[in-house]
């Protein structure tokens, strides 16, 4: 049921972002009666799942998920179409209209998606206004488990005063802030200290088997306990949070181990509590130190339990535009940020470069229109950017050459668009191999 709801909100956001993109096309060209031939979700490579012809346009919906397309005539795409090219143009195509209305034409998929996404941060802002953890609230510093960071001098109970020049107000700031960071400042035993990283971190944490940063101290919270576990007949209750071992209070989740590993094979007292009332449990901790019980995760429960403070904002219609415009910004500023470090080799950040796995990753199991949204307005400004590339196989390549159109008065030869557009698609293959790649090198490696 997890993968359902997983490949359904994958599949929504691709197909709605891509039908989007695809009218910021289809629009403009209507508009300056350009003939459109096909208009499709997904590739039709030989056969399609459905196809309809409206009109002079034929819609249809491919087999292939990798994107979508319009087919626009007189023009050299991804169709590679020579035939039609070396006909006389025709007043209805698009090699015949003026400069500006094809450029127009091209910049409308990215148009639309940048608008796409500032619609959804507006509406989210106004919607569900802005939750946080205040960074001061947390009272014993984080969870530090990753062997890298271990490695580089962090360790648990560290509490992050700084990300780089960034200072850490709220939880999230960690992570907004991490992947241009050189150095985070942290707080032990009352005395502050700089960590530098080292130039090819993110290379080392994209290809390690723990990509856990600095995670949040919380309670044994029950979620679910296994069914080859000897504590499946005991009661427990999802949301049961365990809070002593033998009357010895563990606070943390991340000090069990430590606790359980003395306990192999024996049977202890666990205090727990269940809403308001506290409750005593026995439980068999197995031969491997654990309890078979996989915890849940319930940010309000803690924060009721006084681990940490959440802070929430609400927004009006009219100051959901001011921070709508904000977050949009910022994340197209971090995504060209992320960029540059991928196209910088020495950072190792091209290793983490992931392809439709590692955005199927990003999807929560459990349906949340607030994730969903958050989700593809991100995906949105992603495609974009991405699309603005200067690749001839991307709108950015073909705005490249009408911008050196308008600017030079000479219109690039239809052989040189042919080949530009086959180099085009070939590095764009490269790229989807390579990011894809990297997905199965990671599920089989790591």
């Amino acid at each position: 049921m997890e993968f359902v709801i997983k490949i359904s909100q994958f599949l929504l956001s691709l197909s709605l972002l891509i039908v989007l993109h695809e009218l910021g096309h289809f629009i403009p060209a209507k508009l300056f009666k350009t003939r459109v031939e096909k208009f499709y979700l997904f590739f039709d490579v030989k056969f399609s799942l459905f196809k309809k012809k409206i009109g002079e346009t034929v819609y249809g919906i491919g087999w292939l998920p990798l994107g979508g397309y319009v087919k626009i005539s007189g023009m050299i795409d991804e169709s590679m179409d020579t035939e039609q090219m070396a006909q006389p143009p025709q007043p209805w195509e698009f090699r015949s209209k003026p400069t500006w209305q094809r450029l127009i034409i091209m910049l409308g998929g990215v148009t639309v998606n940048f608008v796409l996404a500032l619609i959804i941060y507006i509406f989210m802002a106004f919607a569900y206004g802005d939750e946080d953890i205040s960074a001061a609230s947390i009272k014993d510093g984080y969870w530090v488990e990753n062997p890298l960071l271990i490695d580089l001098g962090f360790k648990t109970g560290d509490k992050v005063v700084a990300v780089g020049d960034a200072k850490v107000v709220n939880e999230s700031d960690i992570k907004s802030n991490f992947l241009a960071a050189k150095s985070i400042t942290i707080e032990r035993d009352g005395v502050e200290k700089t960590i530098d990283l080292p130039q090819d971190f993110l290379g080392q944490l994209s290809t390690s088997k723990d990509r856990s940063l600095f995670e949040l101290r919380v309670p044994f919270m029950v979620g679910q306990v296994t069914d080859s576990s000897k504590n499946k007949s005991v009661d427990l209750k999802q949301r049961d949070v365990i809070t002593a071992i033998n009357g010895n209070e563990v606070k943390y989740f991340d000090q069990f181990s430590a606790v359980l590993a003395t306990l192999k094979g024996q049977t202890v007292t666990a205090t727990v509590l269940r809403d308001n009332e506290t409750l005593s449990r026995e439980l068999y901790v197995d031969e491997n130190g654990k309890l078979g019980i996989f915890p849940a995760n319930s940010p309000r429960r803690f924060s009721e339990l006084g681990y940490f403070d959440i802070v929430k904002k609400e927004y009006s219609f009219a100051e959901s535009f001011g921070v709508g415009y904000d977050k949009f910004t910022g994340q197209i500023s971090s995504y060209f940020g992320q960029l540059k470090l991928i196209f910088s080799p020495s950072t190792g950040a091209y290793k983490g470069v992931g392809g439709f796995k590692a955005i199927f990753d990003i999807f929560p199991d459990t349906w949340s229109w607030q994730a969903f949204w958050s989700i593809t307005a991100f995906l949105s400004i992603m495609l974009a950017v991405l699309n603005l590339l200067p690749i001839p196989a991307l709108d950015g390549g073909h705005v490249m050459f009408l911008l050196y159109e308008m600017i030079s008065g000479r219109k690039p030869g239809d052989k040189f668009m042919e080949y530009a557009q086959m180099v085009g698609f070939f590095i764009l293959i490269a790229l989807v191999l390579f990011a894809n790649g990297n997905d199965i090198f990671k599920a089989i490696f790591n």
